[in-house]
Formats: structure tokens, C-alpha cells, sequence
């Protein structure tokens, strides 16, 4: 079975139903509770990573230790070509690594589910081809990237954050979204939180409720996707090494 290393960076910030369609798909992941102190490998041998939200920036080193050894990771994992997937500050740490910007409190905070739109590019991705031009995906973030890496190609974007989606490089990619969570994880976000942001709790549950078939429907489709491209490097791994020590 393909393994995908996973970053979780804080406690309630879990792979989630993302995980679970991976798994589904022959993926195993091995979770590393970075939050926790569990340490990171200085290398992995994983067939992928995949980096979790959190509530940081991604180069907030000072605050969070593990996170200079996250960007090494994710940085090795694009320069092998290996797959990657960053969900919010995970997204914002590959555009970080790949030389793209990234602001604190930038813009105007995005709770709950929120309308997405794929650009033109989508339609050659591997994961956003054939989905429709429209979704929702569940946000919570106040940071944000403000300019892509070089070179990046731009996959969606939102009323208030233009970067919604993004892949650097061939099989790297960062969404701002969490196709990890559903209505239930809204139902467990701080009501006072939320209310001194300006949202109202119960109308962010409504709406994540109504919106959550379609929009699992199209995360599951791409969870089946990055798996598929996991499992081909895990193939392609396995193919170089039993050309390396044949005689």
C-alpha cells in the first residue's frame, strides 16, 4: 500500500474524511501529531505528504518548532517531484517554500462554506479537471497568500481570497479550504469566536448543512484523484528501485 506522511498541527485539525477517502483509495497514511511533539522525520520515505491546517503562519518558527522541519520536508518532497497537498497553512507553507508570499490577518476573514470558482487553468489539472466551475468548501482562515510562487499554476479562487487553489509544479498542490471538513466540524467552532468576527454561528451550520452533499461529492473526486497520483509515484518508486539493484 502507498504511504502518505500526514503533518497534523493542532489538536483538532485532523486528516478527517479527506484521510478516510484516501484510505479508501490505498493510501495509508501515517499521522504524525506534530501539535503533540511527536517528532518529524529529517527525510521521508513516504510516497507523499500531506500538511494539515493550523492556526499559525508558516513561518512562525519562534511559536512552533516543528515547523522549519515541515518546509524541509515539503520542500524535498517538490524538488523529488513527490506528491504534496497543504490544506490552509499547509497550502500557505507550500506557496511559502515555492517563493510565494504569504500575510497575517490579510483581507477579510472566510468562515464556514463559501463559493469557489476554478479558473480556465483547472480544466488541464489533474485533480480540478471536469469539476464543476462553482463549489463550496468549508474556510476557516484570517491569513492569507497574497502572491502565488513563481511559475504556480492558479486553480480557484473566492470572493475575498483570489488563491483558493493552486499546484506548483507537476504534483504539489495548496488550497486554502479544508476538503477535510464538513458541517460537523463547523457545529464545533466557538460560537463567541465567530460572533466577534462578525458571523453568525447558527446561519454558518445552516449553510455548511445545505451545501455539504455537493460540495462531498466534489472533494471526494479529487481525494480520489491524489491518491491515484500517490499510488503512480508510489509505482514509479518501487520501478527505479528494482532497477538500482538489479544485476
Amino acid at each position: 500500500m502507498s504511504r502518505l506522511l500526514v503533518v497534523q498541527n493542532h489538536r483538532g485539525g485532523g486528516p478527517g474524511r479527506f484521510g478516510d477517502w484516501l484510505v479508501a483509495d490505498g493510501v495509508s497514511l501515517d499521522v504524525v501529531r506534530a501539535y503533540a511533539g511527536e517528532p518529524l522525520p529529517r527525510r521521508t520515505e513516504h510516497d507523499g505528504v500531506l500538511v494539515l491546517g493550523g492556526g499559525y503562519l508558516p513561518d512562525d518558527d519562534a511559536r512552533v518548532p516543528w515547523l522549519a522541519p515541515t518546509r524541509a520536508l515539503v520542500a524535498g518532497a517538490v524538488e523529488r517531484g513527490d506528491p504534496v497537498f497543504g490544506i490552509c497553512l499547509g497550502g500557505q507553507l507550500l506557496a511559502r517554500v515555492a517563493g510565494g508570499t504569504v500575510r497575517g490577518e490579510h483581507g477579510e476573514p472566510e468562515f464556514g462554506s463559501t463559493p469557489l470558482t476554478l479558473r480556465g487553468e483547472a480544466g488541464a489539472d489533474p485533480l480540478f479537471a471536469g469539476l464543476p466551475e462553482r463549489v463550496t468548501a468549508v474556510e476557516h482562515h484570517v491569513d492569507a497568500v497574497t502572491a502565488l510562487p513563481p511559475g504556480a499554476t492558479w486553480l480557484a479562487s473566492s470572493e475575498r481570497c483570489p488563491y483558493q487553489a493552486f499546484r506548483v509544479g507537476e504534483r504539489a498542490w495548496g488550497v486554502q479550504f479544508h476538503p477535510e471538513a464538513g458541517a460537523d466540524r463547523v457545529r464545533g467552532w466557538d460560537a463567541d469566536r465567530l460572533r466577534a468576527r462578525g458571523f453568525d454561528p447558527a446561519e454558518l451550520l445552516r449553510r455548511a448543512e445545505l451545501d455539504e452533499p455537493a460540495a462531498e461529492a466534489v472533494w471526494r473526486k479529487v481525494a480520489r484523484r491524489f491518491a491515484a497520483v500517490v499510488r503512480a509515484g508510489a509505482a514509479g518508486h518501487e520501478s527505479r528501485g528494482a532497477r538500482a539493484v538489479s544485476p
